[in-house]
């Protein structure tokens, strides 16, 4: 498959600093974090138990990283914590430079409008054409339409799927409706993509197929982060990981310096 365009995926982030100096450019650190939910304990305002401990990394710009772990192990919750959609209990994340315990709400959507996700399920709308899914997140951003029209049609030939523009998702094949979710995560251009389990419902082929997408976008400089827990995918895509065992980092070193962060690229928060 051709490489994406470059006016869709414009090549955002050389790494211009040398790793260990503390200039590295940091897409998302992790330090000390903690993790609850409310309990449903018998006290108003109760917390269970942490779902993450003591978690800690730093990912640089323009790299793909695999989050692996066992269901249950607190890769979703990461997952969550990067996409600003919870804050952490204790420690702090910071994403694309905002911190988020210390963050007013109002300054979180602006963050989140640079992040892409895509979703185990898909989460298209059966109601919306895939043309209209696509353009959603343009449509909700309120791009004009006549701009909003050439960057969906040029995104869903990327995938290979323009001829199925004014399909019904429901029309789809598994794997198809996941290059639609793909499309649509980075129509507006992401600085970071996140990928929960994207491959859980595809088979092997459609499974290359979508692996191929990620690393083409990661090599077109957008920041990739895929949890998994498929052993074999990952022993096909060889990346740096981070592997979580019951809300912890199993290897915490190894987190840290996996792509040869020293200490000055830590501590920031």
């Amino acid at each position: 498959m051709a490489t994406p365009p470059r006016r869709v995926h414009p090549a955002l982030y050389p790494l211009g600093a040398q790793p260990g100096t503390g200039q590295t450019p940091i897409m998302i650190r992790f330090e000390a974090v903690g993790l609850r939910y409310p309990g449903g304990g018998p006290h108003r305002g109760q917390w269970g138990p942490e779902a993450l401990s003591d978690v800690t990394f730093a990912l640089p710009r323009g790299s793909f990283t695999w989050l692996l772990g066992p269901s249950g192990a607190g890769k979703s919750s990461v997952l969550r914590l990067m996409h600003l959609q919870l804050r952490p209990t204790r420690g702090e994340v910071e994403v694309l430079g905002l911190r988020a315990s210390r963050a007013p709400r109002d300054a979180l959507p602006a963050v989140r409008r640079r992040i892409g996700v895509v979703f185990q399920d898909f989460r298209l709308l059966p109601y919306l054409s895939v043309f209209d899914n696509v353009a959603l997140p343009l449509r909700l951003a309120g791009q004009p339409e006549a701009s909003l029209r050439a960057d969906v049609t040029e995104i869903l030939r990327w995938v290979g799927l323009e001829a199925k523009s004014q399909s019904s998702p429901l029309e789809l094949s598994g794997g198809e409706q996941q290059r639609i979710a793909i499309a649509r995560a980075v129509v507006h251009r992401p600085d970071l993509l996140i990928a929960d389990e994207p491959t859980g419902n595809l088979d092997q082929r459609q499974a290359r197929r979508l692996m191929a997408l990620l690393g083409e976008l990661n090599r077109a400089g957008t920041t990739v982060v895929v949890a998994t827990h498929d052993e074999e995918m990952v022993a096909r895509n060889p990346a740096p990981s981070l592997r979580l065992e019951d809300g912890r980092l199993h290897d915490p070193d190894n987190a840290r310096a996996i792509y040869g962060l020293g200490d000055d690229d830590f501590g920031a928060a």
